[in-house]
């Protein structure tokens, strides 16, 4: 009866073939036998890796906020800014895998092992990282076991803490006059047995960027003055980085210490050292932290 009356009213033909796509959909097919959907089958896993920007939550991309905006299962950083979390579906599980240099929530041999699990449960799961996770991110530990497992993988990258957090300071990270490249350095080392290559750090003309320095600042001054690097070359820090309570304090790698023991810093901070400091523009702060934009 059901499909004599859907043969002659096209509304309910539509209304039956909307019914038949829902049960598909949960798992049963056309014909009304269960179709058995294992969490084993690699078919249904998916892990995206996600760069969710530096501090400022509108750097997020598009793409990273759709994916984070589908997410069943998102493993969070400390950096991700909690401005992020809105965006958060209601219903997913969220699950805090900071680090934060002496304050390990996990070790990362852990969660390598959590993101595998919970990868194979079929959901779709979101590694969520602070800044881009292909810079000092931990990257390449966590897709090594996804690959070695055959879980399907991407990476969606962020805009990373060199790049917000010179641009918000009005520091260009290359110029044509003095720096050509620009070199990405983590003060934040595996062991206490290897250590940075200061020799060749300190001939460098162009621009040194140090991640995770904030409580290396004069060791770092001081290894590259002991290493050759001319006492009035430009540093600065910036401290929390593109957000509102952004700090910038600038100095030469022979004033270090004295200047920047004047201030106190919140942290995550970034290290710049090179010509390009003194090559820094004002900034219109209202124009980046202004609630709206006019038409």
């Amino acid at each position: 009866m059901i499909t004599a009356f859907a043969d002659i009213h096209p509304l309910f033909r539509k209304m039956q073939d909307s019914w038949q796509r829902f049960k598909f959909n949960k798992g049963d097919s056309a014909d009304g036998s269960v179709m058995m959907r294992s969490a084993t089958d690699p078919s249904n896993y998916s892990v995206y890796i996600i760069g969710a920007g530096v501090g400022d939550p509108e750097l997020l991309t598009l793409k990273a906020h759709r994916l984070i905006a589908s997410a069943d299962i998102i493993l969070v950083d400390w950096l991700v800014s909690k401005d992020i979390y809105q965006y958060f579906p209601k219903n997913a599980e969220v699950l805090f895998v900071g680090k934060r240099c002496g304050k390990h929530s996990m070790k990362q041999d852990e969660i390598c092992e959590l993101l595998l699990a919970k990868a194979r449960t079929g959901r779709r799961v979101v590694r969520l990282k602070g800044g881009d996770p292909s810079i000092f991110g931990r990257l390449a530990e966590e897709t090594e076991i996804l690959n070695q497992n055959n879980i399907p993988v991407a990476v969606i990258p962020g805009i990373t803490a060199a790049s917000g957090c010179a641009a918000y300071a009005g520091i260009p990270l290359t110029h044509r006059d003095c720096a050509q490249s620009v070199k990405f350095v983590t003060a934040s080392l595996k062991s206490d047995d290897l250590s940075c290559d200061w020799q060749n750090l300190a001939l460098e003309k162009d621009t040194l960027v140090f991640y995770m320095g904030l409580s290396r600042i004069v060791q770092i001054a001081e290894r590259l003055q002991h290493h050759g690097m001319r006492t009035d070359m430009p540093m600065a820090i910036i401290d929390q980085g593109t957000l509102a309570e952004q700090k910038v304090v600038c100095a030469t790698l022979a004033t270090a210490a004295q200047v920047f023991s004047a201030h106190e810093f919140q942290g995550p901070a970034l290290i710049v050292v090179g010509e390009v400091v003194n090559k820094r523009h004002q900034v219109a702060e209202s124009l980046l932290f202004s609630q709206s934009v006019s038409a």
